[in-house]
């Protein structure tokens, strides 16, 4: 016999009646006088309604004496009863089977279904299971996440990747990571996701603001003078950046604010007119180009480039040359000599002829001035 020895029914129903005696006066005729005592009570009461009571009383008290003794064997009778029913829900698919398991940890592995600590069953192992039970078992399933160049295996019983990385605390994925495959995919078995944590930080700096640069013009001042009057400072600006770092590393840096703490100081440069003019000479001006002859210039230079050749001023003078028919002029230094035709005082480079005249006139009638400043 299975369990606690199991009591026959005529066994039970003789404790039963011994329950009864209990509840009553312990006499042969305790019955009796109980039904007496209740008749002196109850003297307008019909002798057939206490018949009734009397037998509803024992029969009642016979049910109670048989369902305590009874009680333990019923459930174990269902419990240990061979080829039960068991629905059987495995990750969602529903499963029948038949069993003669006791209990759901007995019915899974004779299912040869492996379950381990990482693995949600309900009810618990240990729990007995009857005709009809429902077992619901979900199997975790490993994935390993990449994470900084090292790989991690983690178990869960979430749906998708999102939720999978995140419940992991060691991780700390955040809402703003990158994982690949996305947070929506769903979970396989033996998943790789590649983590990349994403970190967005305001960045804020003091950052310089050029100053600005203006000209002015003194006729009191020489021609090839020029100097600063008011010398310029640079202002301060505080910015703030909002840079975004993948796995520390900053990948992009974007401007959102700016504010000036201090405001530039602009420079100022006078350049000086004045030209003194010394000896004044006329005639014709011709061009040609000084570009093949990089060390003429190179030997005397000249800001803009104005060069020209004259048979007789020093080399490096200045000399202002206008042209008489426009009265256009430009000043130019001499760096070379010629032209030695007849009435020609000067050979200008081209930009300088171009200055005043068309390149296309070719020859010129000029005012050429020396300038001894």
């Amino acid at each position: 016999m299975r369990g606690r020895e199991e009591l026959g029914f005529f066994e039970k129903l003789t404790r039963s009646t011994l329950f009864l005696a209990e509840i009553f006066p312990r006499s042969k005729s305790g019955i009796a006088k109980f039904q007496k005592n209740i008749m002196i009570r109850r003297r307008k009461k019909s002798k057939s309604f206490f018949f009734f009571l009397n037998t509803a009383i024992a029969i009642a008290a016979v049910f109670l004496g048989f369902a305590y003794f009874s009680k333990g064997d019923y459930d174990s009778s269902f419990s240990e009863a061979k080829d039960k029913e068991i629905f059987l829900n495995l990750d969602g698919l529903e499963f029948v089977y038949a069993t003669d398991s006791a209990n759901v940890g007995e019915f899974l592995r004779e299912q040869s279904l492996e379950i381990t600590p990482n693995d949600a069953v309900r009810p618990g192992l240990e729990e007995k299971i009857f005709n009809g039970s429902r077992v619901y078992a979900q199997k975790a399933r490993k994935l390993v996440a990449l994470e900084g160049g090292e790989e991690k295996e983690i178990f869960t019983l979430q749906k998708t990747v999102g939720d999978a990385v995140r419940e992991k605390a060691e991780l700390n994925v955040g809402e703003d990571d990158i994982l690949k495959p996305s947070g929506e995919s769903l979970v396989e078995d033996g998943m790789e996701v590649d983590i990349t944590h994403v970190k967005v930080e305001e960045e804020k700096k003091q950052e310089a603001i050029a100053f600005k640069t203006v000209s002015n013009k003194d006729g009191k001042l020489g021609w090839r003078e020029k100097k600063v009057t008011q010398k310029g400072e640079k202002g301060i600006s505080e910015v703030a950046y909002k840079v975004v770092y993948h796995d520390e590393e900053e990948i992009s840096r974007k401007k959102i604010s700016a504010e000036t703490i201090k405001e530039p100081v602009e420079e100022i440069v006078t350049q000086g007119t004045y030209v003194k003019l010394g000896k004044t000479h006329t005639g014709l001006a011709t061009w040609y180009d000084q570009g093949p002859h990089p060390n003429l210039r190179a030997r005397f230079p000249f800001e803009g480039d104005m060069f020209a050749a004259n048979p007789w001023l020093p080399l490096g003078s200045y000399a202002k040359v206008t042209n008489k028919a426009n009265g256009k002029s430009v000043i130019v230094r001499i760096n070379d000599r010629g032209p030695f035709g007849e009435n020609r005082i000067l050979d200008l480079n081209k930009p300088a002829f171009a200055a005043i005249a068309s390149i296309g006139a070719g020859i010129i009638d000029v005012k050429m001035e020396e300038i001894t400043n």
